[in-house]
């Protein structure tokens, strides 16, 4: 079995339990309380049911790491840390290539686009770089440097036409008198609900 780590000298038992009962952070608090009962001479299986963990775990592993970071840092050390989370697929020199393509848009002899699309941009990072990117993926990371796709609406001469492709009497259907026919419902007067119970 290895041997226990030894405690910092310029804290005791006093100390740690003001500092316990002054934290807001609960994990940092069970650390402090566990470590001031070492001070206090409780044994370890002790100190590791007053952290919440088995006396394996805080022998082996806890309780080095714990009072490792103690004796570093102090009671600072015993708030746990943000995790780094997952590396980004794409460092700041690829990201900033990425921008510049997207700026300067598609060159059609070249690319075979006249416009960007996901599936493009992602075709062209693994031509480039190497490194195969989802769409999903490419879609969050252009949304984080400040892109958006932007469809363009139809022209109003397209939905004339769809209006009278849809059926009817071209007058009334596109342009006509009747035309305030087709939204007459608007207010909904022919509409009649179910008598429903209140909650």
């Amino acid at each position: 079995m290895a041997l226990a780590v030894r405690l910092r000298e310029d804290y005791d038992a006093g100390h740690l339990r003001a500092l316990a009962k002054a934290s807001r952070d609960a994990n940092q608090t069970r650390r402090l309380l566990a470590l001031a009962a070492i001070y206090e001479g409780s044994s370890r299986g002790e100190a590791a049911r007053i952290g919440g963990v088995g006396i394996q775990p805080f022998d082996k592993l806890r309780s080095a790491d714990w009072v490792l970071a103690f004796n570093a840092a102090g009671p600072e050390g015993l708030i746990d840390g943000k995790a780094p989370g997952k590396l980004p697929l794409l460092n700041a020199e690829q990201r900033a290539a990425l921008q510049r393509i997207i700026e300067v848009g598609p060159n059609p002899a070249v690319d075979g686009v006249v416009r960007w699309r996901l599936i493009n941009l992602a075709q062209w990072v693994y031509a480039e770089f190497g490194i195969s990117v989802s769409k999903q993926t490419l879609s969050r990371m252009l949304r984080g440097l400040g892109y958006r796709k932007l469809s363009a609406r139809p022209p109003v001469r397209r939905l004339k036409k769809l209006c009278c492709a849809l059926g009817g009497d071209r007058a009334a259907r596109c342009g006509g008198p009747a035309d305030r026919g087709v939204f007459a419902d608007e207010a909904r007067i022919g509409q009649k609900n179910k008598i429903t119970r209140p909650l």
